[in-house]
């Protein structure tokens, strides 16, 4: 313990340097609006200034390039909660209750329990890649194809059974998403599957279309439909406003502290990422809520739970990459193509022959911190006002965001077609009460769920007692078996209670 803060100690000196302080401003900066714009996100974003970052150095390289990264899920809250479209995929489930609670009035607590619970998250998500991280990375290393497609099921179980209002809708919604994340070439084989002769369907149906239709657009056509038109947001003016109360914070803590663990151990498993901790942090607040039915109507812990967790799954993905050079995430591959740029070689030995290029960067992750929190708590009044000011222009803006947003991630104008389908998809599901969360996580999870059935059926010549023989898999299947199960029962024992009672 004592080596490591000796460690951090020297990390400091790196990234308090004039130079790598700059950057690390000039990324989180960089990142909060990165994340707050729909389309580009973080992984495309570092890859676009990857070659650009090269004469900086690797220190200040790489302080900027992962200050974008963490910052980006600062900034996709904002427009989740003011618009309801989706900066960036982890901040899908902070549109469920963030935007709610700005329809309530409460945009600016939302977005100020926001910032501290990505805080919270983020910071001790670096004490944790601080001081356990070899330990961890072997850990998450010894996942299997069964023990990962375990964990997918348990994903959708948990979005399922705790999404709407009804179990049967969840399922059908889930499997809508499967079958959307079917598309594309085969997994194994490499043959096109549902792709009606499109080229463009043959690296599947891409997720930010789906997302920015499903939960952006889809709203602007229901307000358009409606009598009286579009919903402004409800602002509001003043800096107590943007801070939450004890009792909005009390609600809350709970929330941040599930987020930071089960974010940072989710970041750790390569492929996992913010998204699906996001995901996880939302089912898990509602099956420990004692009142899940506020969750889709405000209720503050639906926003502190998954954007703590996807804040803390950034420094638990930095983990596999710095200590056993695996990616933990998209934009960690990338940042993993950072280090080989400067001829760094991420690994066991990573620490021993670079230690103040690897010590600077998770100094300049407690700084970058700070600084997103005080930028975001401090600007929050701002944006509100700002977005006073353009409600009159409200559904131009969304329509912008959304085409810019989705055309600039692949420059395809299949994407914008497909997220105009999938918004009017997204207005009939909300017109007749299917959850639009399970579809988005089944497109997420699908193919990672195919690939991972399909190898350990390879490897046990299709027993399916594989999944099984590993104690950890079994408990992830019987526990996604639970998250079903646990429903139905308590619906059971509730009418039998009222029937009782009666």
């Amino acid at each position: 313990m004592i080596e490591n803060l000796q460690s951090l100690l020297l990390g400091f000196q790196t990234a308090l340097t004039f130079g790598n302080l700059f950057l690390c401003m000039v990324g989180v900066v960089v990142g909060t609006l990165v994340g707050a714009l729909p389309g580009i996100g973080p992984t495309g974003a570092v890859a676009i200034l990857l070659p650009a970052s090269y004469s900086l150095g690797p220190a200040g390289a790489l302080i900027l390039l992962a200050g974008i990264y963490y910052g980006t899920q600062y900034g996709g809250t904002i427009t989740s909660v003011l618009m309801r479209v989706p900066g960036e995929s982890a901040s899908v489930v902070t549109t469920f209750d963030g935007y709610e609670m700005a329809k309530q009035g409460r945009a600016g607590v939302a977005l100020g329990i926001a910032a501290i619970g990505s805080f919270v998250g983020g910071s001790l998500s670096i004490v944790g890649l601080m001081f356990l991280g070899p330990v961890l990375a072997n850990y998450a290393l010894a996942f299997g194809p069964a023990e990962y497609f375990g964990l997918m099921v348990l994903a959708l179980s948990l979005i399922t059974a705790f999404t709407g209002r009804s179990l049967v809708r969840g399922l059908i919604a889930t499997l809508f998403g499967l079958l959307l994340g079917t598309v594309g070439d085969d997994v194994i084989s490499g043959d096109p599957r549902l792709t009606f002769g499109i080229n463009g369907l043959l690296d599947g149906i891409q997720f930010l279309p789906v997302a920015v239709g499903l939960f952006g657009v889809s709203e602007m056509i229901e307000s358009v439909l409606q009598k009286g038109g579009f919903e402004v947001l409800k602002t509001e003016f003043g800096f107590r406003k943007v801070l939450p109360s004890i009792a909005d914070f009390v609600k809350s803590i709970g929330a941040m502290l599930r987020g930071t663990v089960l974010g940072f151990f989710t970041g750790i498993l390569p492929g996992a990422g913010a998204t699906i901790a996001s995901f996880f942090s939302y089912g898990l607040e509602q099956r420990v809520s004692k009142t899940p039915e506020r969750f889709g109507k405000g209720a503050i812990e639906g926003v502190a739970g998954p954007e703590t967790a996807n804040n803390a799954s950034t420094g638990g993905a930095f983990i596999p990459m710095l200590s056993l050079g695996i990616p933990g995430s998209g934009t960690t591959a990338v940042l993993l193509g950072a280090f080989l740029m400067f001829g760094l070689q991420p690994g066991p030995s990573l620490f021993r022959d670079a230690p103040g290029v690897v010590w600077g960067l998770i100094a300049s992750m407690y700084i970058g911190n700070v600084a997103l929190l005080v930028i975001n708590i401090g600007f929050i009044p701002l944006i509100v006002r700002m977005m006073d000011v353009i409600k009159p222009y409200m559904r131009l803006v969304v329509m912008i965001l959304a085409i810019v947003g989705v055309y600039s991630f692949r420059n395809a104008i299949l994407d914008v077609v497909v997220m105009l389908a999938f918004a009017l998809i997204g207005y009939f599901m909300k017109k007749y009460d299917f959850p639009q969360a399970p579809v988005v996580l089944g497109l997420i999870l699908g193919d990672r769920a195919e690939q991972s059935l399909r190898q350990a059926l390879s490897i046990s010549k299709n027993d399916p007692s594989i999944f099984f023989q590993s104690p950890l898999s079994a408990i992830l299947l019987i526990a996604a078996a639970a998250s079903f199960l646990l429903p139905v029962f308590s619906k059971l024992w509730q009418k039998k209670k009222g029937a009782t009672a009666a």
